[in-house]
């Protein structure tokens, strides 16, 4: 079995910043890409930012230059810095991973619990 927990949400006021962090535990082989989505009731869950095992990164447009996302592989830890907070950006954060739980196997896509992000005017 595989968790992440993610750390790091709550409130802060527009301009600010908050950092998310998620730490994946468990029958880890590998972890391939790392990334982070968000929810808004009603809405879609939308990819904010994901990074690979190399460090190569993919944003959303709606958060480039503002978060910045980074990765410790021998913690098997993803962050996510966040800057210039907008109220846009309230969501529940919910941290992903391809995690290889042995040789030969297939990644698999695991989900932490999500953690409250509120951004006020």
């Amino acid at each position: 079995q595989v968790q992440l927990v993610e750390s790091g949400g709550g409130l802060v006021q527009a301009g600010g910043s908050l950092r998310l962090s998620c730490a994946a535990s468990g029958s880890i082989f590998s972890i391939d890409a790392m990334g982070w989505y968000r929810q808004v009731p009603g809405k879609q869950r939308e990819l904010v930012a994901a990074i690979t095992r190399g460090g190569s990164t993919n944003y959303a447009d709606s958060v480039k230059g503002r978060f910045t996302i980074s990765r410790d592989n021998a913690k098997n830890t993803v962050y996510l810095q966040m800057t210039s907070l907008k109220p846009e950006d309230t969501a529940v954060y919910l941290c992903n991973a391809e995690v290889v739980t042995g040789i030969l196997h297939m990644p698999y896509d695991y989900w932490g619990q999500g953690t409250q992000v509120t951004v006020s005017s």
